[in-house]
């Protein structure tokens, strides 16, 4: 199991930079000072301004999607001393506002500029070709194709997958549940990848399935109260292991689960070592990794060499950008749990599983 452990270590390495960090983004003005200090550095000039980062719903705080982009934007920040400056989103808010939140970063000389998630791809299309000397990049979207922008994206059913397994295994009512976010195809791929795994165990256990909105700007990454009555429903119907793929909605969703002292998986980030959810992280049993901060870096450290990633990228259970945490001692402790994961694991990797996305 030392290949999953080692991307814990690198995702909690990543995260204590993310809790380390102030608990805003960098202002422009703290961007310039970071700048003036930065001349001559071997750095590329491109990229001496520093990072943009602008969030999807739910924004800095969830403790899941856009807490991993930031941890990565912090990470860069502190090795190739950065400025940067990071962006919240607003309510129900529109293309153009998308539009205008990219454009103010272009404005200002930031490089690379990240939208966090797929909701920006009708933006950046539109913004990209006015900056072509600038790198975008984009989370959780690979329909912008251009010169200037890295399609980000993750093979999210290979950790779901996992999870699955992990429920099956868990779940002493043959009786499981997964709650999205938002009915889109993206969370369809956790979904599908969630219910193949629990299948894999068993065929016989009962999967409950409930997206909590048809559209993100109704709140289904961004309510946790949202998450918290679905939850309640699924435990409710017997229930006793429930995934979320859901932002900060999951945060809901986790509190239910602990209240009724039943597993919970967590997802993008290492739940069960995130502070806000200390209270409940005896009911964490694992999380989907999705390392969002990784690609974040990755994609910086490219503009500060010199050589912008630019197309598609996609992280899988094999890039170590994709996985499941072991935080937890109570997961260690179930050996056949852990073993079937395992092998699980090998079997995708090597080819013998193909995780089905929808």
């Amino acid at each position: 199991m030392g290949h999953k452990s080692r991307f814990t270590r690198v995702a909690v390495g990543v995260a204590a930079l993310a809790l380390a960090a102030t608990a805003c983004g960098k202002t422009s003005g703290e961007a310039e000072k970071d700048d003036d200090a930065k001349k001559g550095d071997s750095a590329s000039s491109a990229a001496a301004k520093g990072i943009g980062l602008a969030y999807d719903v739910g924004g800095r705080g969830d403790q899941s999607f856009n807490d991993s982009a930031y941890s990565g934007f912090e990470k860069a920040r502190k090795e190739f001393k950065l400025g940067g400056q990071d962006l919240e989103p607003q309510d129900g808010e529109s293309d153009a506002d998308k539009v205008a939140r990219l454009t103010q970063l272009a404005k200002q000389g930031y490089n690379p500029i990240v939208g966090v998630g797929f909701a920006y791809a009708p933006a950046l299309k539109d913004v990209a070709p006015k900056y072509p000397k600038t790198t975008f990049g984009i989370i959780d979207d690979d329909t912008v194709k251009a010169g200037n922008v890295a399609d980000l994206v993750f093979h999210e059913e290979q950790g779901s997958y996992l999870a699955g397994v992990a429920a099956a295994k868990a779940t002493k009512k043959k009786h499981v549940g997964f709650i999205g976010g938002v009915d889109v195809p993206l969370i369809h791929k956790f979904g599908a990848g969630f219910k193949a795994g629990v299948a894999s165990v068993d065929p016989k256990i009962e999967v409950e399935e409930q997206y909590l909105t048809e559209k993100a700007e109704d709140g289904g990454f961004s309510s946790p109260n949202l998450g918290k009555e679905a939850a309640k429903g699924q435990l409710d119907k017997g229930a006793d292991v429930l995934y979320a793929a859901a932002g900060l909605s999951g945060q809901g969703v986790i509190e239910e689960a602990a209240a009724a002292k039943e597993w919970v998986i967590g997802v993008d980030s290492d739940q069960y070592r995130q502070k806000p959810l200390a209270k409940y992280k005896k009911y964490i049993l694992t999380s989907v990794l999705k390392d969002v901060g990784g690609a974040v870096y990755d994609l910086t450290k490219s503009v500060v060499d010199g050589s912008p990633k630019t197309g598609e990228t996609r992280f899988d259970l094999s890039s170590g950008r994709v996985g499941l945490s072991e935080s937890n001692p109570a997961y260690g402790k179930m050996t056949e749990l852990t073993a079937a994961v395992e092998k699980a694991e090998a079997d995708i990797k090597a080819g013998k599983i193909k995780v089905p996305t929808s």
